[in-house]
């Protein structure tokens, strides 16, 4: 019975391990989406254009 006790935990042990290695690729993936959404967002910013502010309106004296 020893050796269907040792197949048992490594079998257990091989099915964690998988699970975490599971989650941890689908944690990779959400913050590449995020990233890539992140990224897409901040160029639709960039292509509407800065607001404006009192600084660019004006021309420095000499």
């Amino acid at each position: 019975m020893y050796p269907l006790e040792l197949h048992k935990m490594y079998a257990t042990e091989l099915h964690r391990r998988a699970e975490q290695e599971r989650l941890a690729r689908e944690i990779l993936r959400a913050r590449r989406a995020a990233r890539r959404v992140a990224r897409r967002d901040s160029v639709i910013k960039e292509a509407e254009g800065p607001a404006s502010t009192d600084r660019d309106r004006f021309v420095h004296a000499a």
